[in-house]
């Protein structure tokens, strides 16, 4: 792709600068259009008018010669060559009348030239256009009639009897030189083409200027970005308008969770240190102590080596979580719980001291989704999940809504229930709430330590079930 038209500016100056011309074009060909038809109608008026003029005062004398009654006005019919013309011209009305054959009266203007008429048919009181050539050169444009007239003597008959078919037609015809029409056009095509293209750079300095100011934000944005990379900001700053600001405040969202990726991370690495100092010093001592006894010293160190792989699992599971929310990440919701579902009710299904446990789910919204890992969202609904199968008495209830920008996950049971000093204790990192039930106390901290990562919470309180209501609260789009 060439270099220019990867330039945003480019492209809008080309499209404009297309568009100006075409529409500029297109103008400037209609009205040339329009005023050539103008002007030919008012040279066709003023042309009918001489035509009239020349009708008016044509009659015959005593001896049925043409003749005018009057001169005509225009100046022009006596000049010789003027461009102004008229010829009248016989018509027998039967081909052997010679006399009338080729009966051409003009006027001085034509001087010794006869218009060439075209052989034409025609009727009273018609009006017939030609165009032809003229004295000089010139190209005139005709207007003809035919005018017949009738003998007072002639006995009252209707048109079309012998008396009235008797009489000679005339053939008046007119005529001009257009140059002047078409000089005119001329004149006025290059007045229009001089102002259009003085309208044209008008408007094409006017779409710079636009397209100047137009892209000025972007100009802005890049200089916060190159800021931001120099180091001397850590956020995109700057007063953009309403069709950039959404991107701004995306990139900033991108950098406070770039930071906070990169923060937890720094946090998981000091804990992990924290978490397995104490092990390895007791380590290094076992490693000194000569005294005791060799069963007990491996004892000791798997123990503490035990210690310190428990804390490892720890921190990388942290740690993967704390990459939760990357761009890209979507996982469909539906699968996942009804899997999740279907594990549950082969593992707490059947149970020797308590009934079968009944393992309801509603229809989930197919078109929910997770915006995370799948992993993150079995983890979460998975330790939900089973803590509501392990103290269910015999009925559990899965359930999910929207509300918003958020959906929710219901996980509801018929078991005991906690107290509300229980429902926060419960989230403590090792805590269980009945230390007889089988559990690290893992569970509930880590799911929700994981729906922090993606901006959620996990909410408990009572069941419309008799038992615990667990509900995960998860955004629906990314904040």
């Amino acid at each position: 792709m060439p270099g220019w038209t990867r330039s945003l500016r480019w492209r809008l100056l080309g499209a404009t600068l297309l568009t100006v011309a075409l529409a500029l074009a297109g103008a400037g060909w209609s009205l040339v259009q329009l005023f050539r038809d103008h002007a030919q109608a008012q040279f066709e008026a003023q042309l009918l008018m001489q035509l009239d003029q020349l009708t008016a005062a044509f009659e015959l004398d005593e001896q049925q010669r043409p003749r005018l009654s009057s001169p005509l006005s225009d100046p022009r019919w006596q000049k010789p060559y003027s461009g102004l013309y008229w010829q009248i011209e016989a018509i027998p009305p039967s081909p052997d009348q010679t006399d009338l054959q080729h009966t051409v009266w003009r006027s001085r203007s034509l001087w010794d030239h006869e218009l060439l008429l075209p052989d034409d048919q025609l009727n009273t009181e018609e009006l017939h256009r030609h165009r032809a050539a003229g004295p000089g050169g010139q190209s005139l444009w005709l207007l003809e009639r035919r005018v017949q007239f009738i003998a007072a003597s002639a006995p009252e008959t209707l048109e079309g009897t012998e008396p009235v078919r008797s009489q000679p037609s005339w053939r008046l015809v007119v005529a001009a030189d257009d140059a002047a029409l078409a000089e005119a056009v001329t004149r006025f095509t290059g007045s229009l083409a001089l102002y259009l293209g003085i309208l044209a750079a008008a408007l094409l300095a006017a779409a710079g200027v636009q397209v100047h100011l137009g892209l000025k934000p972007l100009r802005t944005l890049q200089r916060a970005v190159q800021s931001l990379r120099r180091g001397n900001a850590n956020r995109l700053g700057g007063d953009f308008p309403s069709e950039v600001q959404p991107l701004v405040q995306d990139f900033n969202r991108v950098l406070n969770q770039n930071e906070e990726v990169v923060q937890r991370a720094r946090h998981l690495a000091g804990n992990l240190a924290h978490a397995i100092k104490t092990p390895l010093s007791v380590i290094g001592n076992l490693a000194d102590d000569n005294a005791t006894d060799r069963p007990t010293l491996s004892r000791q160190l798997r123990e503490q080596v035990d210690r310190v792989r428990d804390q490892v699992d720890w921190h990388l599971s942290r740690a993967r979580r704390s990459g939760a929310g990357l761009p890209g990440q979507h996982t469909d919701v539906a699968p996942v719980i009804e899997g999740l579902v279907r594990v549950m009710r082969k593992v707490h299904g059947r149970r020797d001291d308590r009934p079968e446990l009944l393992l309801e789910i509603a229809p989930l919204p197919p078109q929910l989704r997770f915006v995370g890992e799948s992993e993150d969202l079995q983890e979460m609904v998975g330790n939900l999940l089973d803590n509501a199968c392990k103290w269910a008495r015999g009925r559990v209830r899965v359930q999910a809504t929207e509300e918003g920008e958020s959906w929710c996950l219901s996980i509801d049971d018929d078991g005991p229930g906690l107290t509300e000093a229980q429902r926060e204790a419960v989230f403590e990192r090792g805590v269980r709430a009945d230390e007889r039930a089988p559990g690290s106390g893992l569970g509930l901290s880590i799911a929700r330590d994981t729906a922090a990562l993606y901006r959620g919470h996990i909410d408990l309180g009572p069941s419309d079930l008799g038992g615990l209501r667990a509900a995960l609260w998860l955004p629906r789009e990314r904040l």
